[in-house]
């Protein structure tokens, strides 16, 4: 058998804590690269640091850039077997150029144009779309048609065959957001080809999930038992921006209902469990009212933020940006994110929080509280 070269490669140091350097010690660690060891003292600053030090960095992305690009993918990229999605994925500065916004996070402008039709698939990741603006497009999911429109989110939980089809005679793009980076790292992850168009045409108002499970604290009997991800496949916005709206004007009555002074926030919830809408990602929604500043937090895992409506200055780190509608932008696993908005402002997020609860790993921190 051909030996393999080793990529094994061990420096000694004089730093503190790292044994004298000697022809003794280059000899052990040349016989540690033969052999593919590699010795703890010499590693252990980088594996085990003293707080998460996340390869992601902060990163702004502008609606006003990103649209037109997608537009421009719309006049040159066709849609169909091999690419199977106009869809263009946000690359992290700190990710080595991979098509990722953090290591566990994926998030795309996907574009349709009118009259098109993106085939269908399934695959093992867990996904999500959510509408900025726009509308006539329907997602058919199993079978099931389902209207996207400005403000809904649609989670698709793994394993479920889906396509897209635009009825209208308007382009529309939206943002897609998967696990796939985490799937990718875990190798995990597996995709199967569907038919080349979806299954249905149909056109409906409400989706048959909807009809089933779009009815706040009712269960149908025949569906008891819990599911490891949501059944419901649009949670619209006007529900969304009632709940928010309502928990502004019931702090204003002197409830203790907000996250913070001026902070209404909600969670989409798997209805069977109460428990996020898919095992891996976690999604928000939350609301600033005008003349509102929040605290600075920070938390193990990372998050993708975009920009509904309003505008805001956002700090992330010792990274400051003013965001308007539509900007995306991405928070780095314990880094600080605060906020600060004169008009208001709607933000749609998602996180890969469920999977560090999962492992007890996840731990956050407020400005302002004990450690």
């Amino acid at each position: 058998m051909t030996p393999v070269a080793s990529p094994v490669r061990i420096q000694s140091t004089d730093a503190p804590g790292q044994p004298d350097r000697t022809p003794q010690l280059e000899d052990l660690y040349r016989n540690f690269e033969r052999q593919l060891l590699v010795p703890l003292w010499t590693e252990i600053g980088d594996l085990m640091p003293p707080h998460p030090m996340s390869k992601a960095l902060p990163h702004l992305w502008r609606w006003k850039n990103l649209l037109p690009a997608a537009e421009q993918a719309g006049e040159l990229v066709p849609v169909g077997r091999g690419g199977e999605r106009r869809a263009i994925a946000l690359a992290n500065p700190g990710l080595g150029g991979r098509p990722f916004a953090t290591p566990t996070l994926w998030a795309a402008i996907q574009y349709l144009n009118p009259q098109e039709d993106a085939p269908v698939h399934r695959h093992t990741q867990n996904a999500f779309r959510f509408v900025v603006e726009g509308e006539g497009v329907w997602t058919v999911v199993n079978g099931d048609p389902v209207a996207m429109r400005r403000g809904d989110f649609l989670p698709q939980a793994g394993w479920n065959w889906h396509g897209h089809h635009n009825r209208s005679d308007s382009a529309m793009a939206w943002i897609d957001g998967l696990d796939i980076p985490f799937q990718h790292y875990t190798e995990a992850t597996f995709f199967e080809f569907g038919p080349g168009e979806v299954e249905s045409r149909e056109a409906p108002e409400r989706s048959r999930s909807e009809r089933l499970w779009a009815h706040p604290g009712l269960r149908p009997l025949t569906h008891l038992e819990p599911t490891p991800a949501t059944p419901l496949l649009a949670y619209r916005w006007e529900y969304t921006d009632r709940a928010l709206t309502e928990q502004l004007e019931l702090e204003a009555e002197g409830e203790p209902v907000t996250v913070e002074p001026g902070h209404a926030a909600v969670r989409y919830t798997n209805p069977t469990t109460g428990d996020d809408t898919m095992p891996t990602l976690r999604t928000e929604f939350h609301r600033l009212a005008p003349h509102t500043e929040t605290a600075a937090r920070k938390e193990v895992g990372s998050s993708v933020f975009q920009v509904f409506e309003g505008s805001a200055e956002v700090t992330v780190g010792d990274t400051t940006w003013t965001v308007e509608r539509g900007d995306l932008f991405v928070v780095p696993s314990w880094q600080p994110l605060r906020l600060a908005t004169e008009r208001g402002l709607d933000l749609f997020r998602f996180s890969d929080a469920p999977v560090f609860e999962r492992l007890n790993l996840h731990r956050n921190h407020q400005e302002g509280t004990q450690a």
